[in-house]
């Protein structure tokens, strides 16, 4: 069965994205390649039209538009980590070269895709039927910029 995936509209930089994500997540694959022919765009025929790869088990597209395009707020990538290191090995990586952190633990890396690096619980704690929990462990996360785990786990059972 097809199963449904991500496009990203990378204003030309579909091949340098594919080296940073592989960079950032360990496992990354790289699929296959397409590239430009003769079009009315005015792009260089042979350059790089669509890059495939799959990170952390997700598959997406880059696509090489012929326009720009930019990205907004409304879109990101969740990342659930089971560890604080995991929360900061990609909070290092994915700001870094131009990236900018955000609050309650969303990263815009250099391209300007939006990340939510997250403890793997945050599921959990956010659809708790608990709502002292689920409200003492979002009242936690406002304050952080980079999220810990101890903190957020700590607001959640002590409520």
């Amino acid at each position: 069965m097809i199963k449904a995936y991500a496009c990203i509209w990378s204003n030309k930089s579909a091949a340098e994205m594919v080296k940073f994500y592989k960079s950032v997540f360990k496992g990354t694959k790289v699929g296959k390649f397409s590239y430009w022919g003769k079009n009315p765009m005015g792009i260089k025929e042979g350059s790089v039209l669509t890059a495939h790869i799959t990170i952390l088990g997700q598959k997406l597209m880059l696509l090489n538009g012929y326009e720009e395009m930019s990205f907004n707020e409304s879109i990101s990538f969740v990342v659930p980590c089971k560890t604080q290191r995991e929360i900061d090995t990609y909070w290092k990586k994915l700001s870094s070269g131009g990236g900018k952190p955000v609050q309650c633990g969303w990263v815009i890396d250099k391209f300007g895709v939006r990340w939510q690096i997250a403890p793997a619980d945050f599921d959990k704690w956010n659809t708790s039927k608990n709502k002292k929990k689920m409200e003492a462990m979002t009242n936690e996360m406002w304050k952080m910029t980079k999220l810990d785990i101890k903190k957020l786990q700590a607001a959640f059972d002590n409520a």
